[in-house]
């Protein structure tokens, strides 16, 4: 039996979001000018809140504004590493932290499924020891040019699932050989909470608090 631990990371293992103070993090090292853009995309999540817009499309437009259309792979890289360090000091609960330790400890594979970019979901990864990545991507070009559109799905809600099962398949990793514990603290992970053999309600919101009390599934506050 293969022992799958599955986290989601913006507000699971990280107390904030990571989208946003990315691309700041970014537009202050690559073009401070981009920053008058800031109140732009602000009216783009506006949009998105009135369900005008999708999630993938407002990550394309937030993106192309404040970090630019297209952008060469090794320029970011210096500043998803340097993003990821600060990641790491400032805002990441000790208790994922552990409960990273305890699951590597018992020997499961730590996998981290986020809909957060690659971009900078790899360092962060990395320093964490994960052994797998599922992210939302970016379109990449031949000559090492990282485009502001999203390759494929987002991985957010639904797709978040069947990007894992796609992954899984990838891996050769029969599902019915497999134990699988999912961490999330957001309503939009139900699909992987329900299809997951442990549902694991981390830091939960209201929403998710409440969906975990009347199923059952655990609950963990990791402040």
């Amino acid at each position: 039996m293969t022992e799958l631990a599955i986290y989601d990371m913006d507000r699971t293992i990280t107390r904030t979001g990571t989208f946003t103070p990315f691309m700041i993090h970014a537009a202050l090292r690559l073009s401070p000018w981009r920053l008058v853009f800031v109140p732009f995309a602000a009216m783009v999540m506006l949009a998105y809140v009135c369900k005008l817009i999708e999630r993938k499309r407002v990550k394309e437009l937030n993106q192309a504004m404040l970090i630019g259309r297209r952008i060469s792979g090794a320029r970011l890289k210096p500043i998803a590493e340097s993003f990821a360090e600060a990641v790491m000091r400032h805002n990441v609960h000790a208790g994922a932290l552990q409960s990273l330790a305890d699951n590597r400890a018992a020997g499961r594979r730590l996998v981290l499924a986020t809909a957060s970019s690659r971009i900078w979901v790899e360092p962060i990864a990395a320093k964490l020891g994960m052994d797998d990545i599922i992210a939302t991507s970016a379109i990449r070009g031949i000559d090492d040019y990282v485009s502001h559109k999203v390759d494929g799905e987002n991985c957010y809600g639904p797709a978040k699932l069947r990007m894992i099962e796609a992954w899984m398949g990838l891996e050769g990793l029969d599902r019915a050989e497999c134990h699988i514990r999912f961490y999330s603290d957001h309503i939009s992970d139900v699909p992987v909470l329900e299809w997951a053999d442990e549902a694991i309600a981390a830091n939960p919101h209201g929403g998710l608090r409440a969906e975990a009390k009347t199923r059952g599934w655990a609950i963990v506050d990791w402040d």
